[in-house]
């Protein structure tokens, strides 16, 4: 069984756009919870993930798969964005 695409949340509590994002990727959670691993980073925790993934600013969304992140969105994000950053990558790599 191949491995699921997996989502990174770079968030922080600090940051207001980040907090506002929550409830989102909560219903992006549950509606690809079939297709789509989300994992929650909390910058202020976890700085080597950040310089890992050379995030520059929060909220971003890295979307990994096979070891490689294959798109990011920086700042505060719409779920139509996102679900069109999924639909474009996911289907991609499935074909």
């Amino acid at each position: 069984m191949p491995e699921r695409p997996l989502l990174v949340f770079f968030t922080s509590q600090r940051s207001g756009p980040a907090r506002r994002m929550e409830s989102l990727l909560a219903h992006i959670a549950r509606k690809e919870r079939d297709t789509l691993n989300i994992r929650r980073v909390d910058v202020d925790e976890r700085p080597d993930l950040v310089e890992k993934f050379r995030v520059s600013q929060v909220p971003s969304l890295a979307l990994v798969i096979r070891k490689r992140v294959v798109a990011r969105l920086e700042g505060r994000s719409t779920a139509p964005k996102i679900e069109s950053m999924l639909e474009e990558n996911i289907e991609r790599t499935a074909a």
